[in-house]
């Protein structure tokens, strides 16, 4: 099979995958506020989540690396991904923040991301790509990858058929 047919095959089998996930029912996350640490691109720090509408959040971060300091807020949707404990997300935002050198900056954010509610305990995993572009710094843009632990503080209401039996 020859290398541009072969291409073709591969992005519109893709693509028809990526159709399938989107049109999956979506049973959303299994927590309505959760909070931890949060490490990648060079700094670390805290993140909570709180579930404001049916499938979407608002993230708060605060982020700490050796020459500055910042707060992020993302207003994120979520998917589900085979079922509630599975999720991927995407979302935008922005951040305002400090660095010795070149003082104040700030700037906006996009988020995508997927995250898994581990089964039987109350944390959740997250991976993350979020790429900011920025104003008043030296770097006009950054791309870092971060990965999350959060605990969950509040969970999620059950419903339907089983909401009897959480009374017992």
């Amino acid at each position: 099979m020859p290398p541009q047919v072969l291409q073709d095959h591969i992005t519109r089998w893709g693509f028809s995958l990526l159709l399938i996930v989107l049109a999956l029912p979506v049973a959303g996350q299994k927590y309505r506020t959760a909070a931890g640490v949060r490490s990648g691109g060079g700094s670390y720090g805290l993140t909570i989540q709180q579930l404001v509408l049916p499938k979407t959040t608002l993230e708060g971060l605060a982020m700490f690396a050796p020459r500055e300091r910042s707060v992020t807020l993302l207003a994120e949707r979520h998917f589900g991904i085979l079922g509630p404990s599975l999720n991927y997300y995407f979302g935008a935002g922005g951040h305002y923040g400090r660095h010795r050198d070149d003082g104040q900056f700030w700037g906006f954010d996009g988020i995508i991301g997927a995250e898994y509610k581990v089964a039987f305990l109350p944390f959740v995993l997250a991976i993350d790509f979020k790429p900011t572009i920025e104003y008043g710094s030296a770097d006009w843009n950054r791309f870092p990858t971060a990965v999350s632990v959060r605990y969950i503080f509040i969970k999620q209401k059950k419903t339907g058929i089983f909401r009897a039996l959480d009374k017992l």
